[in-house]
Parts: C-alpha cells; sequence; structure tokens
C-alpha cells in the first residue's frame, strides 16, 4: 500500500484513489462502501461497490454495464457535500457522461481528471477546465509523436475509405471500442455512402445513449439471421476482438480498419493487420494534455496510466512539481481497442 501525506485532500491507496475527508474512492479499483466514478468504461466503473455516485448522464451505461446497483447521480457542475469534503462533476469530454472529479477540503481543491479530450467531438460534453490546487492527470499519450490530426481531416479519409470498397464491391470493416469510440465514429460517416451494420454490443450501448436523447445516425444491428446480401456497400461498427473473427466472415471480401490513437504508431498497425489505420483518439494528445494542466493553475500534478515517467519528467523539467502515481487505470484486455 502506498499512500500520500496526512494532510493531502487525497491519498493513493491499493484500494484506489481516497478521501480521508469524505471517506469515498475515487474510481477504485477494489470494492468499497463508497465510490465516485468518472466515466463508465470497464477500468473506472468496477463491479462490486456498495454505492455509486456518478453523472446522471453517465449512469444508464453504469447500469447497462454493471446491472443492479445503488447509483445516485449528479449533474455537471452541481455541488455536493460528503463528509467534511465538497464535490462536483466536470466535463471530461472523454465519452457521453464522462466526467473529472472537483474535491475540495478546508479551501484546498484537487481534481481527478479520469480520461480526458480537450478538442470537441460533437457528441461528448466538451471539456471544462478546473482550477485547482492538485491536478491527478492520465496521460495515455504522453509523448510529443502523440499530435491528432484535425478531425474534419480524418472524417474525410474514413468516408473516402469506406466509398472506395463499397464501389469495388468490398464491405468495410472497422474495429472501434463499443462505448463512446464506436457512438464518435458513426458522427463522423456519411451515411449517403450506404448503410451502417453494427456488431450487438456496438448496438446495445447505442440503444441506451439514444434512450438518453444522444443523436446518432441510423444503424442495423446484425444477427444471425441478416442477409449481408441486403446490404451493399455496408461499414461494419464492431470491437477490435470480432474483426478477423468467424463472426466477421460472413461479410465475404472485406476490407478492416482500426480507429485509435494508437495507430499513429507503425509498429501498431502492422501488428493489427489492418488495411487501414484511422488515428482517432478519445484520450488527450501533448498539446491536449498541456492545455488541460496548464488551464487548472495546479501546484502539483500527479501522473498516472501512461507515459508517466517520461511525462513527469518534461512537466519537472519545465517547472511543475509532478510525480508518477502507479494506478490499474488503462487495463482494459486491449487498450488498443480503447484508446
Amino acid at each position: 500500500m502506498f499512500c500520500g501525506m496526512a494532510n493531502d485532500v487525497l491519498t493513493f491507496t491499493d484500494r484506489g484513489i481516497y478521501c480521508a475527508a469524505g471517506d469515498f474512492f475515487i474510481d477504485p479499483w477494489r470494492p468499497v462502501d463508497r465510490a465516485l466514478i468518472t466515466h463508465g468504461h470497464a477500468d473506472h466503473a468496477r463491479p462490486g461497490h456498495r454505492r455509486y455516485l456518478c453523472t446522471d448522464a453517465c449512469a444508464p451505461v453504469m447500469q447497462h454495464r454493471l446491472g443492479d446497483i445503488s447509483v445516485e447521480t449528479v449533474k455537471f457542475g452541481e455541488f455536493r457535500r460528503i463528509g467534511d469534503a465538497s464535490v462536483s462533476f466536470h466535463p471530461a469530454g472523454h465519452l457521453p457522461g464522462s466526467a473529472q472529479i472537483r474535491v475540495e477540503v478546508a479551501g484546498e481543491v484537487w481534481v481527478v481528471s479520469g480520461d480526458y479530450k480537450v478538442v470537441p467531438d460533437g457528441l461528448s460534453e466538451t471539456f471544462e477546465p478546473v482550477r485547482c490546487h492538485s491536478f491527478i492527470t492520465e496521460c495515455t499519450f504522453g509523448l510529443p509523436v502523440f499530435k491528432w490530426a484535425d478531425q474534419g481531416d480524418v472524417a474525410l479519409q474514413l468516408n473516402d475509405w469506406w466509398a472506395a470498397n463499397a464501389a469495388a464491391g468490398r464491405c468495410s470493416i472497422l474495429g472501434a471500442y463499443s462505448l463512446g469510440k464506436a457512438q464518435r465514429l458513426m458522427r463522423m460517416l456519411n451515411p449517403d455512402v450506404g448503410p451502417i451494420l453494427t456488431h450487438g454490443a456496438v448496438e446495445a450501448t447505442n440503444a441506451v445513449l439514444r434512450g438518453q436523447g444522444y443523436a446518432l445516425p441510423d444503424t442495423v444491428q446484425v444477427t444471425p439471421d441478416l442477409d449481408t446480401k441486403d446490404y451493399p456497400g455496408a461499414l461494419v461498427i464492431a470491437p477490435p476482438s470480432a474483426v478477423g473473427s468467424k463472426w466477421a466472415h460472413r461479410f465475404g471480401t472485406s476490407s478492416t480498419g482500426f480507429a485509435s490513437g494508437w495507430m499513429q504508431l507503425r509498429g501498431v498497425r502492422r501488428r493489427r493487420a489492418a488495411d487501414r489505420g484511422f488515428v482517432v483518439s478519445d484520450h488527450a494528445d501533448w498539446p491536449g494534455l498541456m492545455h488541460a494542466i496548464e488551464s487548472t493553475g495546479a501546484e502539483k500534478i500527479y501522473a498516472t496510466h501512461g507515459y508517466t515517467d517520461i511525462f513527469a519528467r518534461w512537466l519537472n523539467s519545465q517547472g511543475y512539481n509532478a510525480k508518477v502515481v502507479p494506478t490499474e487505470f488503462g487495463g482494459n484486455d486491449d487498450e488498443v481497442d480503447a484508446a
């Protein structure tokens, strides 16, 4: 077990990030009594906690994933008193409903970023900088090599690839994480090219988000009795684990693509054996991380899950007081899928 100083607002334990003043944890990875959750991805929202607190926009996905849980909700920007701590949730821009969590105790303010991106994607609530004394930040893509291209340009590349495949009589199969990434990609697609088909895991998430009022284009779920010949020129969105599987063979001649920030690295593209890689990430790139940190005005930075050592060294060289904090975030079955 490791922990912070006794007067810290938040400490780091073997169960997760802990606030003694409010007796709660943030995104804990072991079962606890009270868990404040930044977003619904599996490495941050885990089963087994007695009580959950999250944004009202995050709760439906969590309940879909975790089943019958005791969950209380707050709106973005709403302050909640828990013990001697004041907490509030602020948009993280990572996926619909995702939040940064602000914790204030006796005038000292800490913010836990969760996962975030600073560039609007047209679907998620836009990232909101939160001023604080200490900022616990992810750094999944904490290297200068990671700098995302304009997403309008990526959308053109994606639709051109789809249109070329459709013209050649090929199906387009696109691997993307079922929660957040898949829906963001749908918003980037031009439905005039052809029909959009979805794997069951993706469509189940679509149903939850549509039920909340998030606007998504029309899609058709791939079921055992679906005849692929009825959907010429289709683009299929599926979890990366399904691409290249027996499930995907039903589409016949096809071209495969993956959408992830990791697609910026040639080695990853080769290992995935994809025909195309599209650099689309729901995490901040290097400039985005720098912008977020500067915007907080924080005196202390705690770097978690990512290129933590390199990132913290860079921040210290720029005059920040930065430390590395080991966590169990970023633990999806395949991080290339999620990023």
